[in-house]
């Protein structure tokens, strides 16, 4: 019988628009102004600090909804903003510089949907406010960082080959070896090609002497630089997610910019805590036979130079680098068994033999672990580039008691809270180069707030006009594909929701008003082919059937270009783009399930399988 659904397709689309209600439904309860704690640099939250939050609060007379420890951070709830702003400060004051205390909204979903995993959908930094971060990676840094271990290996490689050398010099982008024979040019070359397939080996002569010249390859150093690039955006996502912050973006823009935003925080200057020191850890020996007082004064012995330590004392280390800190995998703080604090250090595999090949042969002598921070000098080169200024300290020196492995212990640190902050620093690794902030934007709550509410006027005035002239254009009809639009928007609210990783943002909410008028636009075309049937002569039920059936392939069609178009915006797009790609992939495929499949069920129950001679279209 024309127009009938089994009783499943009618259950299928009910089931479909109940469970997307329930999972949307946390969306009207709101967010919570709210306060999150965590730990800075070492410093832990436990139910100490929570009683210490609570008691500056009671002291100050400011009402709070509740105070909970969660997942390692404290979150408080307040009524209204005007009471989180004077809270910040009163905690701020209480805790004191060990805790990060930032501004938080918090989802007021009741118990039971949050029992069944109802979450509101996730805003992003332009609706709900927060910190944006564009940093640059220092690509010469890093290139030249990797000449310094080509320099190092050259030396080992030469010396073990018994290919004797006057001098290796460090260049940009490339390291001049002065040999002292052209005999042992030929033989230098021959090794290290060999070696060093990623590098161009060039005779050369420097004042009459030989020269052998090596390069990195054009691959070589692409490699390099996106190389730096991920595994900072790696360590950068480690940092965050250590230190606690809710719902972060840390995302690749360009060839060597990392965009950070953190929703929900309004501090500038305790955004930047949270992201760390923008830092790398080195191990190297310290040269225990050289005279510190000549070394301070100039004359540090060659392969060595002098670094001070962080209470201003020269130490004089090696320059070869034993490990670097991108080959720490884990690291934890505890106490050894006279109760004084130590890191445990995990390595990978690479980073373990480097580690057992020096330590074997170096027992009984002292390791340093150097830290070097890259700051702001406040100048910027012509072309608009940050200059970074270098600081290294020498943060710990322990001796070498035994062969190590890939787990090893760093002893000699002064406390247990400093212990806890360098295996904090360590465990979410060092950067590979060194970044520069070169743009820092701020979005408040108020502001996010207006763009919401900007955001949901649109999507209500839109839907309104819409609705309005659907009804009065195609009457009973009409009203179906009202309804239809409404179980739409529904769904796509309910599918965001239920998407672990997507973000609503400002463009998003414009992809959902788009979408009420592309589902709009499938519910016309079916229309008018049942128009069009109905004018050619046939009857009520075939021109339902017909104008259904010969309709779908023009809405698919047009609907697939759109959603090819909306999958290659969230491919190549970033930030904004993705969003708006998101919701408006979401969009097209609920409107084609509520302007096909959903209408149909309506039409069906209302039509199907009775006897008709006019339709209300």
């Amino acid at each position: 019988m024309l127009n009938r659904y089994p009783l499943w397709k009618y259950l299928m689309v009910l089931f479909a628009i109940i469970i997307a209600a329930v999972y949307a439904l946390p969306n009207l309860y709101g967010e919570d102004p709210a306060i999150q704690i965590t730990g800075a640099r070492g410093a832990s939250v436990n139910m100490s600090t929570l009683d210490s939050v609570t008691q500056a609060l009671d002291t100050a007379h400011i009402s709070h909804q509740s105070v909970s420890l969660e997942n390692g951070s404290i979150l408080v709830r307040f009524k209204d903003t005007d009471t989180q702003l004077t809270a910040r400060d009163t905690i701020r004051s209480a805790l004191g510089q060990d805790k990060i205390v930032a501004l938080n909204l918090a989802p007021a979903t009741p118990t039971w949907l949050q029992d069944i995993g109802a979450a509101p959908m996730k805003l992003g930094l332009d609706l709900r406010g927060g910190v944006h971060f564009l940093m640059e990676v220092d690509m010469d840094a890093a290139l030249d960082k990797l000449v310094g271990q080509q320099e190092d290996a050259f030396r080992t490689e030469l010396r073990d080959d018994r290919i004797r050398y006057r001098a290796i010099s460090p260049k940009k982008h490339s390291v001049e070896i002065t040999l002292r024979s052209e005999e042992q040019v030929s033989k230098a070359k021959a090794l290290l090609e060999e070696k060093h397939r990623d590098m161009t080996f060039t005779e050369s002569d420097k004042n009459g002497r030989p020269l052998l010249v090596a390069n990195f390859t054009e691959k070589r150093m692409q490699e390099i630089r996106n190389y730096a690039v991920e595994q900072n955006l790696t360590i950068l996502r480690n940092r965050v997610n250590e230190l606690g912050v809710a719902e972060p973006l840390v995302q690749r823009q360009g060839t060597n910019r990392i965009v950070v935003e953190l929703p929900g925080v309004q501090d500038t200057a305790r955004a930047k805590e949270i992201l760390g020191a923008t830092a790398t850890l080195e191990f190297r020996q310290v040269d225990e036979s050289a005279d510190i007082g000549a070394a301070a004064n100039g004359r540090a012995p060659a392969g060595s130079e002098v670094k001070k330590d962080r209470d201003g004392r020269p130490v004089v280390l090696k320059k070869r680098v034993i490990l670097g800190g991108s080959s720490i995998t884990d690291a934890s703080s505890s106490t050894d068994q006279y109760g004084r604090p130590q890191v445990n250090i995990s390595l990978d595999s690479e980073g373990g033999s480097k580690m057992s090949a020096f330590s074997k042969t170096h027992i009984g002598k002292l390791m340093a672990t150097v830290f070097t921070e890259y700051k702001d000098s406040g100048k910027k080169t012509a072309d608009g580039k940050v200059i970074l200024k270098k600081h290294e300290e020498v943060i710990n020196q322990a001796t070498i008691q035994s062969a190590l492995g890939s787990s090893f212990r760093i002893t000699g640190i002064n406390s247990a809270s400093e212990a806890h902050n360098l295996a904090l620093l360590l465990r979410a690794g060092a950067l590979i180069a060194p970044i520069s902030i070169v743009e820092e934007r701020t979005i408040g709550p108020s502001m996010g707030q207006q763009n919401i509410d900007m955001g949901v006027k649109a999507c209500i005035w839109g839907l309104a006009a819409v609705m309005l002239f659907t009804l009065l254009y195609y009457r009973r009809f009409g009203l179906i594909a009202n309804i239809a639009l409404l179980s739409n928007l529904v769904l796509i609210i309910g599918v965001m929701s239920l998407i672990p990783g997507a973000t609503m943002t400002l463009p998003g909410i414009a992809g959902i008003v788009l979408t009420v008028g592309m589902a709009v636009d499938a519910n016309v075309l079916i229309f008018e082919r049942i128009r069009e049937e109905i004018a050619d002569g046939r009857s009520p039920q075939q021109a339902i059937n017909q104008g259904y059936a010969n309709a779908f392939s023009t809405i698919a069609d047009a609907n697939i270009t759109t959603l090819i178009t909306a999958i290659i915006l969230f491919a190549v797009g970033t930030g904004a783009i993705k969003g708006f790609a998101v919701t408006l992939s979401i969009g097209i495929l609920t409107s084609m399930f509520t302007a096909i499949i959903g209408t149909r069920c309506i039409v069906n129950l209302m039509y199907g399988g009775k006897r008709i001679k006019k339709l209300s279209i």
